[in-house]
Order: C-alpha cells, then structure tokens, then sequence
C-alpha cells in the first residue's frame, strides 16, 4: 500500500513538490503551452511556495527530451565568484563526517558562503529557446502567491520551526517566516510583497533585471557592506551552459542523465553497470544482502566521485572509465557480499540537500525533467534587502580543503548530486524522474530506477519504496527497512543510522502504452501530481441553435 496516489492522463502531467506549483504548470499546458513553459512557471511558484528550498539566486540543471527525440541538459548550476580561492575557508577536520565543516561555519552561513547565481539566466534561456510562451505569462502565477499570498504547509512550518534561530538574523527572513518573532505555523498566510514586486521587475526586465540591473545592483551592494565576493562584472558574466546527457544501459534499457559537473550520470552509469551483474530481483528488496549490495556500490561511486567529478572546465573528467563495463567489472569484482568494506578510488583515476525537482511532459512528446536549489534550507540564511531573494549557500558544495579536485576556483561551476533521469526502451521513454536530497540524490534515484526495472515496482511504489544511503561513513536507513535488516547488516560490519527519510521527495511521470502518462510523487515531500485529459472539441463541430416555430 503507498501512502501517496498516481495520476494517469494522455494530454500532459506536472509533478512537482508542492501543489500550487503543480497547479502553476497546469495553468501553463490548459493554455496551450507545452512542458518547457509549465515547467518554468512551476519553478518560479515554487520560489514563492517553497522558499526553503528553490530560488532565483540559486542554480540547477534541466535534462529535456525534445519531440524529435533529442536530449540535452542545461547547466544552470551557480558558480565560485572571481576573487574567490582555494584557501579562503579554514577546514576543521580531514575526515568524515566533519570533513565539509569549516571555522564558524563560513561556507555554509552567511555571505561567503554565496555563489555567483546561475538559475534564472538558466530558466530563462530555456523558456527563450524550448518554450511557446512569454516570461510574463509564465511568470503570473508565481506573482499572484506571492503578492495575495497562500496557506503555508506542515513541511514548510516544520523547516521554520528548525531554522528559526538562524532565521531570525536576518531582518528579511524574520519578517516572512517568523511573524511576531515565532516561527509561522501550519495554515496560516504568508504573503510575500517585496518578492513579488521583485518577480514584476524581472517580467518587465527579463534576467538581465538580477544580471545587469536593479536586482543585481542590490546584491552585489549587500556583499560590498556584508563582507561578500559577489560583485555586478559576476553577474553580468553568468551564461548557462547546454551539455550533451551521459548515457548507459541496463537490462535493455537506456537510462540517460546530466554529464560532469553534475555526478549523476556517469555515477548511476557506474553502479548500473556493476548492478548488472548481479541477480537484483533475486536478492529481493530491503533483504540483507539488496541492501549491502547498494550500500557497497554507493560507497564505490562516492570514493570515485570525490577525486574524479568535478567541472569539466577545471577537472578532466575520466567519463568513459568510470562508465566502462571493464571498470565495471574490476570494481564488481571487490564487492564483499559477507562484509562490509572501506572504498578508496578505483585504479586509473586522477587523483586530484535540499532542493527542489520538477517532472512534466506534454502530449506533443516533450519532457523535462529538472532539479534545482539555494543548496541548503533557507540557503545562507539571509535576503538580499528590499527584495526578498534569499541567497544560496552553493559555495558548501565546493570542497574546502585546497589542491583537491573539487576545491574551490575563481568561475569554477560547483559540482552537485542533481539527478534529473529519463529511462529509454527502444527508443521510447519509460520514466522520467528526479529528487531533492543534495549527496543522497542520486543514489535515490538510482533505487527508484532499478525498483522500477529489476522489482518490477508500480511507479508509485518504486518512488515511495524504503531507501538506503551511505557515502562510507554511516549507512543510513529509512523506517521501511526491516528490523531483520538492520541487523544482518551491523552483523557484516555497517555502522548503522535510522533517518526518517533519506533524500527528498521524488517526482516521476511513467509512460505507456497509447501515450498514457502516470504522475508520481512520495510521501517525502509535498509532492503532488496534475494531469491533463479532455481537450479541445472535435474540429468541425458546429453548435446548433434551437430552432423556433
């Protein structure tokens, strides 16, 4: 039994992490637009109605299959800014799970911990290029949550609740999220008017109003007095970037995701390939030995990850040895099925969670699938004044120790865990999904994938199945793995953790037989699924009128 329930339509489906977004791309597909403008308007509500999570002074990446069949990814991730360097953090620590943490936590809070932007020059340029529609029509429903307000849901009040100590630095953040001086509760309005005159300047102004104007202006003002990198030539300099998509096989299926800086596609590619080999059906699902097995191939793909994925600008990226079916097989061949094992990068190497995610596809053979973030809750934890724009906090991605593969560099791109994924047979599309999570996004996604193909999983259930993660440290556990579970696996040597949920939640959308699409969204999220029957009337129909006598 799922806790959640799909929706099946043929005209288009939006999937995304809470419903007034989902009711935003709806709006955009009734009117005629197609899977590109709904996607773009669910993003921009979702900056009003998911504050915690997405924003237009973050960054993401969107992986689009066209009608003709073509896919490719828009890098849109968020960027070092120019006088940043190597050592500018002091490090607390050379292990897990310490090993991100610096003193008084500068790359995670505060000014520093800022990146150059990249989201809405991103959103933009795909609108401009993929969509049908204007910005300022895409853009309306985002200004009507904003400015008349909505009803603020548990996972937004519990998010409040956790931060309210950090939220209530900020003069911005107080005033939104903290009504007087405690934090906002469940049900009650939040209205946004600064953010939404904000989001009127950018329909009238377009991106340049954040990269080369007003809003821009303001930010790069704030960094000056608040100690900042940030400054207006980064702005101006932010261009997103369109990429060719990893492919892979599995058991006759082609599951295709975003390349380096992204780590999702050549990683799900890596542990794909050493999943292969193995009876996955057979081990079972939340079984001892399934579970050691994806915890063994996470922690593998995490120990290659941390020499070998970073911006390919910077970093060559070894793509085609890590998705080798010879790497693949060395690497399968030290998986320990009776113990668990520390990994290290596998030879021939170069030694060196919060977001949001959002699924549509039209009726005329378009899909996006794309994840997008300000990196953690609430970003940095500040606004830029005046404007309600809350910072990221993407400089955290970077590693801050100097000389390492993914260390920080002037203009460099942070690498990131996103894992916007379409599932190929024949062809065709299959499944098409992603998830928030940070560094748990793509193992996830890689289960749900493989709940799909080896367990043969509704997609409602292989969305809200129980997940496993592990990067070496800790092998965190979901509540939906059994107790039986757990204990096999401290017997083989995991050091265990029971989390309430690993990742964010997923939003899938299925397609079948005579262009039958299905939305999924779990439980981890306020994931909500639309989708888009009916349609226009027959052509030549023709109303008569009542005749009189």
């Amino acid at each position: 039994m799922t806790e959640k329930h799909p929706i099946t339509a043929r005209k288009g489906m939006v999937v995304t992490n809470h419903p007034l977004a989902s009711g935003a791309g709806a709006e955009m597909l009734l009117a005629g637009g197609n899977a590109v403008d709904a996607a773009i308007a669910a993003l921009f509500t979702l900056t009003v109605v998911e504050p915690m999570m997405v924003g237009i002074l973050g960054g993401g990446i969107a992986h689009l299959r066209l009608p003709d069949g073509r896919h490719l990814v828009v890098d849109g991730l968020a960027t070092a800014p120019g006088s940043a360097r190597p050592d500018m953090y002091r490090t607390v620590s050379d292990t897990l799970p310490d090993y991100q943490e610096t003193e008084g936590r500068a790359n995670h809070l505060g000014p520093l911990a800022m990146a150059v932007p990249g989201a809405l020059r991103a959103w933009c340029h795909t609108l401009a290029r993929y969509g049908t529609m204007r910005l300022a029509d895409v853009l309306d429903p985002a200004i009507r949550c904003a400015a008349r307000g909505w009803r603020a849901t548990p996972y937004l009040a519990d998010a409040v609740g956790d931060n309210a100590a950090e939220l209530a630095r900020d003069d911005g953040l107080a005033a939104t999220f903290l009504p007087d001086g405690r934090p906002l509760r469940a049900g009650e309005r939040v209205v946004r008017a600064d953010y939404a005159d904000t989001l009127r300047l950018i329909s009238a102004d377009g991106p340049d109003a954040l990269h080369d104007g007003q809003l821009g202006d303001a930010l790069a003002a704030h960094m000056r007095a608040a100690g900042g990198l940030i400054t207006a030539a980064d702005l101006r300099g932010v261009s997103p970037i369109e990429r060719e998509p990893i492919r892979a096989s599995y058991r006759g299926h082609e599951v295709v995701g975003p390349p380096p800086p992204s780590s999702a596609g050549v990683h799900i590619a890596q542990m794909l390939n050493v999943l292969e080999g193995f009876d996955i059906r057979g081990l079972g699902a939340g079984t001892p030995d399934g579970a050691h097995l994806l915890a063994e191939v996470l922690k593998m793909a995490f120990a290659d990850r941390a020499v070998a994925t970073a911006d390919p600008a910077f970093v060559p990226v070894p793509v085609a040895r890590l998705t080798s079916r010879d790497y693949a097989a060395l690497r399968r061949g030290e998986i320990d099925m009776a113990r668990a094992r520390d990994w290290s990068p596998g030879p021939g190497l170069l030694e060196s969670p919060n977001t949001t995610h959002v699924t549509v596809a039209d009726g005329e053979g378009t899909i996006i699938a794309t994840t997008q973030t300000i990196n953690s809750l609430f970003g940095a934890r500040f606004t830029v004044p005046g404007t309600g724009m809350i910072a990221n906090n993407y400089m955290y991605n970077f590693d801050p120790h100097p000389g390492r593969a993914l260390s920080v560099a002037p203009g460099k791109r942070v690498f990131t865990s996103m894992a916007p994924m379409i599932v190929l047979r024949d062809g065709a599309p299959v499944l098409a999904l992603g998830l928030p999570g940070g560094l748990r996004i793509f193992g996830s996604a890689m289960q749900a994938i493989i709940n799909l193909v080896d367990h043969g999983m509704t997609p409602q259930e292989a969305v809200e199945a129980p997940r496993v993660w592990s990067q070496g440290h800790l092998l965190e556990l979901e509540p939906g793995i059994p107790a039986a579970t757990e204990e096999a696996l401290l017997a083989r040597g995991h050091r265990v953790l029971r989390v309430p949920a690993i990742g964010g939640g997923t939003g899938a959308v299925a397609f079948g037989a005579g262009g039958s699409m299905t939305g999924a969204a779990c439980w981890r999220a306020d994931g909500t699924p639309v989708g888009i029957g009916g349609g226009l009337a027959r052509p030549g129909v023709r109303f008569v009128p009542e005749q009189r006598p």
